[in-house]
């Protein structure tokens, strides 16, 4: 690696870590909150009254959390920076009736969540993950993390085209299967509880999905990159934890803002639901923060005024294989530092001020860093960045690392990417 970047791999090796203990967006949200109550944060529930009390803060609900950290002297009108991220990456979610099954074969039914690349679930071992609710409302995280469905691809012999082309279908061609026998109603969810610890009978409802049981990992001659599930969009998450809890912790002068790490659910589908970006949440949790330090309406809109976001998702490295996808003039590569994502019609919430923003995090930082812009001729995918700017009309700017096989069951970036996205979010924190 190079000697004029700054880099540690002790941050790399954490996100691998994470990546692998955060199967689900639930798991991943409270990994995030056991580093935050390690790092001095304490839940607060929605349900129960809030205080003005100063530090560290956090708010869980389903596969969303967000987090804050009051510092000494705020004022109800003191604004907000934010890191914006989402838990959720695309993959194979089990049905309401998941016991199925064909020619002899026990079958697991499953939907399409988000944009997955199909092909990628193909032949690969996988592990079932999620939450279970049971009868008497109470959630309870579960991870059978080791090799129990495939989804198996048709030989060769039995498909002499397909290297030409192929083509899956997703009701019949991505059934993932799990044993030899008859499907029998309940047997999914009984062998779940057995596995979880749980009674059978009790589970009366499941948010479950399949996950790559294929361990994260170094790649390249020098391990210059890094390979893993649900980088789209743990890798953020993982880096704006880090970042929060390093301004939290005082290893610096005081903020004179409220840092806030905002990691929603549902991005991958449009971010339509009390969990996503188009929901109530954070502008729920920011407005009680000001509320409870006795701010007003008034005091609520000079906070908004001041305040900024940084959407920080992945974006798309120049491929070696495919360069002419990408725009010619804009070629971010692995380990050169956090892009700049901007498109004009407003996929990317990105503008010139936001650029100069940017430009002086990074700098304060040290971090160098690329812009990234689509093709002419392909459509330009979005993110969190332009809701949360329209919702709440604050400053967005739209950032993240530049990675390969983006929306892949395994994806690759930068070894170095994730410690420098943590150290400008860091920067970008501690204003």
């Amino acid at each position: 690696m190079s000697d004029a970047t700054p880099f540690d791999r002790a941050h790399t090796d954490g996100l691998l870590s994470f990546l692998a203990a955060s199967p689900s967006p639930y798991h991943a949200v409270a990994n995030a909150a056991a580093a935050l109550e390690k790092a001095g944060f304490r839940q607060v529930r929605e349900t129960e009254a809030w205080d003005a009390s100063t530090g560290g803060k956090y708010v869980l609900r389903g596969g969303a959390l967000i987090a804050w950290y009051v510092p000494e002297g705020a004022t109800p009108a003191t604004p907000f920076r934010i890191v914006g991220a989402h838990t959720d990456s695309p993959n194979l979610r089990v049905k309401p009736v998941p016991d199925t099954g064909t020619a002899g074969w026990r079958q697991v039914g499953v939907e399409i969540y988000g944009g997955a690349l199909l092909n990628t679930w193909l032949d690969r071992d996988l592990g079932l993950s999620g939450r279970v609710t049971l009868r008497d409302g109470s959630t309870h995280l579960v991870n059978v993390d080791r090799p129990l469905l495939r989804v198996p691809q048709l030989a060769i012999h039995l498909d002499r085209q397909v290297n030409e082309g192929l083509k899956l279908e997703r009701q019949r061609h991505m059934t993932p299967i799990w044993g030899l026998g008859q499907a029998r109603e309940g047997d999914l969810m009984r062998f779940v509880a057995e596995e979880s610890g749980l009674d059978a009978d009790a589970v009366a409802g499941w948010d479950l999905m399949a996950h790559s049981v294929e361990a994260p990992a170094y790649l390249g001659r020098e391990e210059e990159l890094a390979a893993g599930p649900r980088m789209d969009n743990l890798l953020s998450v993982h880096a704006g934890v880090a970042a929060l809890t390093a301004v939290a912790s005082g290893g610096g002068a005081r903020p004179t803002t409220i840092p806030v790490l905002a990691a929603f659910d549902h991005e991958e589908n449009g971010s339509q639901s009390d969990t996503g970006a188009q929901g109530p949440l954070l502008g729920s949790v920011l407005e009680r923060s000001v509320f409870a330090r006795g701010g007003a309406y008034e005091d609520r809109a000079r906070a908004w005024a001041g305040t900024v976001c940084l959407s920080s998702d992945t974006g798309h490295a120049v491929h070696p294989n495919y360069a002419e996808r990408h725009e010619p003039g804009h070629h971010p590569m692995p380990n050169g530092g956090p892009i700049l994502k901007v498109n004009v019609n407003q996929r990317y919430s990105t503008d010139g001020s936001g650029r100069a923003l940017f430009a002086a995090v990074c700098e304060r930082a040290g971090v160098p860093w690329q812009s990234f812009v689509s093709h002419n001729d392909m459509p330009c995918g979005t993110t969190i960045g332009p809701l949360t700017a329209a919702r709440h009309g604050i400053t967005t700017v739209d950032i993240g690392v530049a990675i390969l096989s983006m929306h892949s069951a395994r994806e690759l970036c930068g070894a170095q990417d994730p410690y420098l996205l943590a150290n400008c979010l860091t920067a970008f924190l501690a204003e």
